[in-house]
């Protein structure tokens, strides 16, 4: 695993101020925060440095607000929520540069918490402009990568920081790449992937990674339908890019030459409308009517699925078998992921999944939890399993 210096690296921090660059871009319902996972996961790393004195400065964006200041995207009502969650008295201030923010956090006694205004109100952030960066980095004396979700970004909070300041992967981060290491860096292998998912076209380069570096890919969700049709079966009225058959096609090449074993659905449940209850069957591959559509995968193809996870070593999962949020098609969707969950269980299979439908499938499975790793990094994972290189990560190793 590719090496990063870790908080336990650090000792007293006494008098030294931490710039924590933590993701607090949670989903908000009427000025509530309707999922804290986020908040909870700093925890750890705040505390780790709240032991050893050091003062600690987070930040953050939330939303879009592209350099302009915006009321409704301000983080101050998170510094009560985040204090409620963690015991601790969380103060904040209107800004994350300049001379109102450096004498608030001259103004915290050791091991003190202060959240700064959302970064993003800054154009210079996105753009990790240098005089930014410069007066961000005053602030503090060193800095701590933990939004493994915001690592995909060239950004001053994400990039800029850690080239001026002594930067270290904080508790969050460093589970994250623990996970992700062990997923597809030095992995046990067989390893085994889940692709899912409505179009190809937004996953090609994902497939195209994975086929080389995994022993078996089973291709699921709407997208299994182009594959389908590129192998010659009829897919009536659902979900398939037809202009996509040639690069299918070209996937699976790949994938043969590599050795990569490609799994696609075997049986599938039709039907006529896409709706919850709608009226539904479950039929082979070559018994789809023109006017019907795949909307799950059939008991076949779940069972085969759970048999090539009886042989894995590793799973790697990244999006649902069929329209999950529609009853019953989420059926095959909850029994894979709950047959992952039993391997978890007896401690046979790593398994890591990622990607925002990916989560809310496995919570809907209720299952999320009994997985090795869940990453609710959206963008960041998905980055990752295409193969490319992390900025944000990048610049932490040593």
């Amino acid at each position: 695993m590719t090496t990063f210096k870790r908080l336990d690296e650090t000792s007293s921090l006494i008098g030294k101020t931490a710039l924590v660059r933590v993701d607090f871009n949670v989903p908000m319902d009427g000025g509530r925060v309707s999922d804290p996972t986020r908040l909870k996961a700093a925890i750890e790393t705040v505390q780790t440095l709240r032991t050893q004195g050091a003062k600690v400065a987070l930040l953050s964006h939330f939303g879009r607000p592209k350099g302009v200041r915006s009321a409704e995207l301000s983080l101050a009502p998170l510094a009560k929520v985040f204090s409620g969650l963690i015991g601790s008295p969380v103060s904040f201030v209107g800004d994350c540069v300049g001379a109102q923010v450096q004498a608030a956090i001259e103004a915290l006694p050791p091991a003190g918490i202060i959240l700064l205004e959302n970064t993003r109100f800054h154009a210079g952030e996105e753009a990790n402009a240098a005089e930014l960066a410069d007066h961000m980095a005053s602030l503090g004396d060193l800095f701590v990568s933990d939004a493994f979700s915001a690592a995909h970004r060239v950004h001053v909070s994400t990039v800029g920081l850690a080239e001026r300041l002594p930067a270290y992967a904080g508790k969050s981060m460093e589970r994250e790449l623990a996970a992700l290491d062990a997923a597809l860096g030095t992995p046990r292998r067989p390893v085994l992937a889940i692709v899912g998912g409505a179009k190809v076209s937004s996953k090609i380069d994902l497939l195209l990674n994975l086929v080389e570096k995994v022993d078996a890919l089973a291709i699921g969700g709407g997208m299994a339908n182009t594959f389908l049709f590129a192998r010659g079966h009829s897919v009536g009225k659902s979900l398939c890019e037809h202009d996509l058959a040639d690069t299918a096609r070209a996937i699976e090449g790949r994938a043969k030459a590599a050795g990569c074993d490609i799994l696609l659905p075997q049986d599938v449940v039709v039907a006529q409308d896409f709706a919850a209850h709608a009226a539904h069957r479950t039929c082979g591959l070559d018994e789809i009517a023109d006017h019907e559509m795949v909307l799950d995968c059939g008991p076949q193809s779940v069972a085969i699925l759970a048999a090539a996870m009886d042989v894995a070593k590793t799973l790697v999962w990244n999006g649902p078998l069929g329209a999950f949020e529609l009853a019953p098609f989420d059926r095959a969707t909850v029994q894979a992921a709950q047959a992952a969950a039993t391997r978890c269980a007896a401690s046979d299979l790593v398994a890591v999944a990622g990607g925002g439908d990916t989560v809310a499938a496995l919570n809907h499975a209720g299952v999320a939890e009994a997985f090795t790793h869940v990453s609710t990094a959206g963008g960041a994972f998905l980055e990752w399993m295409e193969g490319k290189v992390l900025p944000g990560v990048d610049v932490l190793k040593t």
